[in-house]
């Protein structure tokens, strides 16, 4: 039986899940991860193979994107639940309001893809979809 933590509750999305409870929900075909970062990140950071990108604001310039609500609808099949993915699990709350206010079940990944940045300024050691393991690749 799987011992995964409560959805925590949040304003104005269906709340924050785990790196871990995103990836049990989306390979039992029970959430679509969309990846809210730009296409510099997936292309320099990395990716989540299963993920389907959506970027919440563009590179360069990090301007938002005008297209995000016709992409987003276009990515979750009615019905389906959301897990919104970024670098720290910042934009992705953001997304995860406005997904809702669509009409999606959206949920915010906790830690983001990098985590928090550590006593050095580093991310990737301090939590995150890479630190936890879970399956990504580089480009």
């Amino acid at each position: 039986m799987s011992t995964q933590p409560p959805i925590s509750p949040a304003e104005g999305y269906a709340g924050d899940v785990t790196p871990q409870q995103a990836w049990q929900w989306v390979q039992q075909g029970e959430a679509v991860l969309v990846d809210v970062r730009t296409s510099a990140e997936l292309e320099w950071v990395g990716r989540v193979p299963a993920g389907v990108s959506v970027p919440w604001k563009q590179w360069p310039g990090m301007a938002m994107n005008p297209d995000f609500d016709a992409q987003l609808q276009a990515a979750v099949p009615a019905g389906q639940r959301v897990v919104l993915l970024c670098r720290s699990g910042v934009r992705s709350i953001a997304a995860a309001r406005r997904a809702t206010e669509l009409g999606l079940a959206a949920y915010n990944i906790l830690e983001g893809f990098e985590g928090d940045a550590d006593e050095s300024g580093q991310r990737g050691r301090k939590g995150g979809w890479r630190f936890h393991g879970l399956p990504w690749r580089q480009g």
